[in-house]
């Protein structure tokens, strides 16, 4: 097991990484004191893991009181009905202020469960035990929770950190290859932005990543960690260079809006947005060719997609002035200046994104 700190004064927490953590009824013990628990979960996941919970939880407290919320699976069911389902649960059993929900899945329980958390009692404990690539190195940390609206998404949420992250790397065993995949994508994120080494790493490594060598994943979900971390410490409620974060995302959000949260997956609309952003940024006389044929390959090389044409430009760019870095008017978008060298401007040349968009997207 590896642990990585999110250091937030009296609030900071531990991210637990390894094999069997859900066997672990030791560290369930430690990290998770409430004896009432809102074990939320999905029909995909839940089959395959929660009765395991159940057991390591009731074996490191046996008077504990656990009631399950399943919810069905697929980001268009991130939405405001299913944290009213949660709340509706939570009062029936009528659970205090001392009792603990638990997200068992993916970006969308953990974002969803997390919000039902910040928002019952104003604020109740709440443990994220992620199941995909994506939340363990992404979603799971930081303390974003919420929901999408059909304007945009995560348009409705709060800031809510959890007591602790439990990634358990063997339910990435389970995950099927298109996620896994989708997952890559926030992964090669983190070397864009910040780490050139780590994204050299990937390039070298990603056939290994793919075939899900233990000790390849287990260092990229570290690393990732450690840079989402270091991130968070600095700036917790994205007033600065936490938005470097979303590289790719306000492209890929409008993606998955225009198509309704149906036929993308969260990670291959952020691929598609990378590219973009890179293109862009290549427009705008930021990024060399070099380094754009870098994105390319890399992206390619994880199977990733570069383009979503059955999105219009027009539709595109009328939901990213809905995205949240809008200000004052102003579309802002996160840019590349190299490889592990990112910026968040207004200040770019409008054909560098509406070319980029005509490129990319459909008419």
């Amino acid at each position: 097991m590896e642990t990585v700190t999110v250091a937030l004064a009296d609030r900071s927490y531990p991210i637990l990484i390894g094999s069997g953590l859900l066997r672990s009824a030791s560290e369930m013990a430690r990290l998770i004191p409430a004896r009432d628990l809102l074990l939320v979960s999905n029909t995909t996941v839940a089959p395959l893991y929660a009765a395991t919970l159940h057991a390591t939880l009731r074996a490191s407290l046996p008077e504990r009181r656990i009631v399950d919320v399943i919810l069905p699976d697929g980001e268009r069911h991130k939405t405001l009905d299913m944290v009213a389902r949660m709340l509706d649960v939570l009062v029936a059993n009528r659970f205090g202020r001392d009792c603990c929900v638990l997200a068992l899945g993916g970006g969308v329980v953990g974002d969803t469960a997390g919000f039902a958390a910040a928002c019952y009692q104003r604020g109740v404990d709440f443990l994220q035990l992620p199941t995909t690539l994506l939340a363990q190195v992404d979603s799971s940390v930081g303390g974003k929770t919420g929901v999408n609206h059909a304007g945009g998404k995560n348009l409705i949420g709060a800031f809510h950190q959890p007591r602790a992250v439990i990634a358990d790397t063997d339910t990435l065993a389970t995950l099927p290859a298109r996620q896994l995949r989708a997952g890559l994508a926030e992964v090669i994120k983190y070397g864009l932005i910040v780490d050139a080494a780590f994204f050299a790493w990937l390039e070298a490594n990603i056939s290994a990543f793919l075939a899900r060598d233990t000790d390849a994943l287990s260092y990229a979900i570290r690393r990732c960690c450690e840079i989402k971390a270091a991130i968070v410490r600095r700036d917790e409620r994205e007033t600065g260079d936490r938005a470097l974060l979303n590289l790719g995302h306000t492209f890929g959000h409008a993606i998955e809006a225009a198509t309704e949260f149906r036929s993308w997956l969260h990670g291959e609309a952020v691929a598609a947005g990378m590219y973009m952003a890179a293109l862009a940024s290549h427009s705008a006389g930021w990024l060399d060719a070099a380094s754009l044929a870098r994105v390319r390959a890399l992206l390619l090389r994880a199977g990733l997609p570069l383009a979503a044409r059955e999105v219009s430009a027009n539709e595109a760019l009328a939901l990213m002035r809905m995205d949240k870095k809008v200000k004052a008017g102003q579309l802002r978008l996160v840019l590349l200046k190299g490889i592990g060298s990112s910026m968040i401007s207004a200040d770019y040349p409008a054909d560098a994104l509406t070319s980029t968009l005509t490129a990319q997207m459909g008419s």
